[in-house]
């Protein structure tokens, strides 16, 4: 099966091998765009998205991670305009990675829409299975936040620090806890009124 037909199975939510020589070759090649992207800190943003374009399947402007930046495969990761990540962020892609834009994320922030089966024989032989991963417009993703598969995060939500993400999030809300959930709204009386 080539890499696409298994992208494509993977992105529809079935069973797939984890270990075809495709999908190794795959993780490989994103292992090495990381690489050259972290390595890249520091010379001039222009060069640094330049690369980001050639691992995620689409970027918008003014995206940037702090070393260091990981992911399983990158082509299944689509990043809005005014991206940020803090050090240490990680993405396993398998399902696709959807990001909105003005996004920010604290430290060491994990999305993994990717799963091993359970059962212990197909897990040994490679079996795995993902769910996307969908985060909104205008969102803060406090450190240390685990999302797992299938999550959806609504516009203008904040998570909570330590958060561990296992459902759906709706929008304007301040979420935090294992497992993430609603502690409150935000509304008007959350502005400060600054002005930049």
């Amino acid at each position: 099966m080539t890499l696409d037909a298994q992208r494509r199975n993977i992105l529809a939510g079935r069973m797939y091998n984890d270990l075809t020589d495709e999908l190794v070759r795959a993780r490989r090649q994103a292992v090495l765009l990381t690489t050259e992207y972290n390595e890249s800190f520091g010379q001039p943003q222009e060069h640094r998205e330049a690369i980001l374009r050639r691992l995620l399947q689409a970027v918008g402007s003014g995206c940037h991670f702090e070393p260091t930046f990981r992911c399983e495969f990158g082509f299944n990761i689509t990043i809005g305009d005014h991206f940020y990540a803090n050090f240490d962020c990680v993405m396993l892609d398998g399902g696709g990675i959807t990001i909105g834009d003005h996004v920010l994320f604290g430290p060491r922030v994990g999305i993994y829409t990717s799963n091993h089966a359970v059962d212990a024989a197909e897990r040994a032989a490679g079996a795995c299975y993902a769910k996307p991963v969908a985060i909104g417009d205008h969102v803060w993703i406090g450190g240390d936040v685990t999302i797992n598969q299938g999550v959806t995060i609504g516009a203008n939500t904040i998570i909570g620090s330590g958060s561990v993400v296992t459902r759906a999030i709706p929008a304007n809300v301040v979420a935090v806890g294992s497992p993430a959930r609603v502690v409150r709204e935000i509304t008007d009386a959350d502005k400060t009124g600054y002005r930049p």
